[in-house]
């Protein structure tokens, strides 16, 4: 009788742990992060892959697999240089996460130089990151560069290669 009355205990307090354990896990979450944060962890926009062999599309390709994050950030680019789409695949924390969401977010619909002008600073004021997690910001300003740099590569080979054929 004793042990079945504290198995019932047991199995009351393993239920009803079970069903609190979302809520508690979101209250701890606002409590660590941001809602800019949280918002951005759970509902990230823009993730997505566009095709890296598109002469339009720029890659950028960061971070370390050693230390745990690794963002890749894509943006499709018209030919007056606006970026039209932009999607990213990121590998890391919910900072990490959240930082590639608000910087793909932030790119669209502008100049690929004016993009150039987005700073680590400016990712990291807008979701209060912790100063523990200002790499993730790092990580979002340098994919950002790297992808314009992937891009205006790609332009430069197509437009080298139109000049040789016109020459021909």
């Amino acid at each position: 009788m004793f042990a079945a009355t504290v198995l019932g205990r047991a199995v009351t307090r393993a239920t009803t742990r079970s069903r609190a354990t979302p809520v508690g896990v979101i209250t701890l979450s606002k409590r660590l992060y941001h809602e800019n944060i949280v918002e951005h962890y759970e509902n990230p926009r823009n993730v997505g892959s566009l095709d890296k062999n598109d002469d339009n599309v720029g890659t950028g390709l960061v971070g370390a697999p050693a230390c745990g994050d690794v963002m890749k950030l894509q943006i499709l680019v018209n030919d007056d240089g606006t970026i039209m789409e932009s999607k990213f695949k990121t590998f890391g924390c919910g900072s990490a996460i959240a930082s590639s969401s608000v910087a793909t977010e932030w790119i669209k619909g502008k100049h690929v130089e004016e993009v150039l002008s987005i700073k680590n600073t400016d990712i990291a004021a807008h979701l209060k990151l912790p100063p523990v997690k200002l790499h993730c910001s790092m990580l979002a300003e340098d994919a950002i560069a790297a992808a314009v740099k992937d891009w205006k590569q790609k332009k430069a080979l197509k437009e080298s290669a139109a000049e040789n054929v016109q020459l021909a």
